[in-house]
């Protein structure tokens, strides 16, 4: 594991040197940390999709160190280029019709399109020019479950099963991008995330459509973005919803064995002993940044059989925690 108090230029050559020799490098962004490997390289995708047990008719998103990374892969149009302008480097995946051969059917699980991002974390810029080539990114745990916003999240998940991870601290947004599907008639948020409804179509002047709570995708069908198909951000203990106007209902039914995940105002009505709660701060910020560090902290709790999570309210960043939050539950709500 490369450091992040110790990270170097040197460093940053090194995971570049490991990814043109085909290896697997974690890597971070300021959503979640990633799993990399050189989208050209048809054998290094595959050994991601070895390392993470991925369904190979999920996507991949190719992720880049500029725009100019795009432009052998992809059309690119200019409202394409206003979402570029706007919001890259940061929490924004935009899907774009590639061009005839340029992308592997790996990447793209066969489909026309592509998804590219370019985050917001310099270190993994650095490692991506150093490389020379995009580098695919899904996120660096094992396929499912919860993903991770430490190294040592990756570390948990991938120890043995990839040449290096690059620890550059915590993650600050929490949850994966905003994913846009710019190669549809109107522009499509297949995935919800940092970067809203609202500021897309500020940039775009025209209607965005929010497919996230309406799209579901049949068992012989690829989807066009990952999180769209198959159980995502799970862990392996019963994970239930609950709204805050709940909470002191539940409060009276939870056994020993549960938790509490919730907002600092929600934990200080129901009065829970510490040990039975972890905090999902007071904004909607703090929320997603500790959702999937608080799954992975109880999943490997022995005790713990329920995880009780706290919805958020279903605006902005909110409509990405109770997506992720969905997923994980499979939709299970309390009922009280």
């Amino acid at each position: 594991m490369m450091n992040t108090e110790r990270l170097t230029n040197q460093d940053i050559q090194r995971a570049g040197v490991l990814l043109k020799a085909g290896e697997v490098v974690a890597f971070p962004t300021e959503t979640v940390y990633g799993l990399g490997a050189d989208a050209t390289h048809e054998e290094a995708v595959q050994k991601v999709f070895v390392a993470k047990g991925r369904p190979a008719d999920n996507p991949l998103i190719m992720t880049v160190a500029d725009a100019e990374q795009l432009t052998n892969f992809v059309s690119v149009s200019e409202a394409a280029k206003a979402l570029i302008d706007a919001f890259w480097p940061g929490s924004l995946t935009i899907i774009l019709p590639i061009k005839p051969g340029q992308v592997s059917m790996m990447v793209t699980g066969g489909l026309d399109t592509a998804a590219f991002r370019l985050p917001d974390n310099e270190t993994t810029r650095a490692i991506i020019r150093e490389a020379g080539v995009p580098i695919v990114g899904p996120s660096a745990n094992t396929s499912g479950k919860p993903s991770p916003t430490t190294a040592q999240h990756v570390w948990h998940d991938m120890q043995g099963k990839i040449a290096a991870i690059v620890d550059d601290g915590p993650t600050q947004v929490g949850v994966e991008s905003t994913v846009v599907d710019m190669a549809a008639d109107v522009p499509t948020i297949l995935r919800p995330g940092a970067v809203t409804q609202q500021q897309l179509e500020d940039v775009l002047g025209i209607h965005v459509l929010d497919a996230t709570s309406t799209m579901s995708v049949a068992d012989d069908v690829t989807p066009k973005a990952p999180g769209m198909k198959y159980r995502h951000y799970a862990p392996d203990k019963q994970v239930v919803m609950f709204d805050r106007l709940d909470a002191l209902a539940l409060k009276v039914s939870l056994a020993p064995t549960d938790v509490v995940m919730a907002q600092e105002e929600t934990l200080q009505r129901m009065a829970l002993p510490l040990a039975q709660t972890w905090s999902l701060g007071t904004t909607l910020e703090n929320a997603t940044e500790q959702l999937f560090a608080g799954l992975r902290y109880y999943d490997d709790v022995a005790h713990v059989k329920t995880i009780y999570v706290e919805k958020m309210p279903p605006i902005g960043l909110g409509k990405a925690f109770n997506n992720r939050l969905g997923k994980a539950s499979g939709n299970q709500e309390y009922q009280g």
